[in-house]
């Protein structure tokens, strides 16, 4: 079974009728939000490596400090939060224009040490270590008793 696995979340049944029609809206327009703003959604590949798992995502015009990564209840979260601000000054004319943006992607952690989980964040790249939980041939876990 795949150790790492992607979810979005769902909104709560009750909520979700009333959103019906934002998501619809929301979908026709998802394409060119992509494609038109800078803070388009966490691109990512996953490989195993036999040990441990390598997530690799690319998030471009970040800095470190701009980036949060968090295992909690075996899920692991990297979110994104950029500002921006451009200022341009010239003779009768001044411009100033501010963006912001945030996203995330998370994924279902499966069989990875949480308290182990390395990362690494350079051109560009997060590069994500998560050593796999030891497995016997039954596919029992081994828990040690202190």
């Amino acid at each position: 079974m795949f150790g790492i696995t992607p979810f979005r979340r769902r909104p709560h049944r009750l909520a979700r009728r009333s959103l019906d029609l934002d998501v619809f809206f929301d979908n026709i327009w998802n394409e060119f939000e992509t494609m038109a703003l800078p803070y388009s959604p966490i691109k990512v590949d996953i490989r195993d490596e036999g040990m441990e798992y390598i997530l690799e995502a690319e998030i471009p015009g970040a800095e470190k400090d701009d980036i949060i990564l968090e295992a909690k209840d075996d899920i692991l979260t990297i979110a994104v939060e950029r500002k921006e601000e451009v200022r341009e000054e010239r003779e009768n004319y001044i411009r100033r224009e501010r963006r912001s943006g945030s996203y995330s992607r998370s994924f279902y952690l499966d069989d990875v040490e949480q308290d182990k989980i390395r990362a690494s964040f350079e051109n560009g790249i997060l590069k994500v270590v998560l050593p796999k939980k030891t497995v016997d041939s039954s596919g029992q876990y081994r828990i040690p008793i202190e």
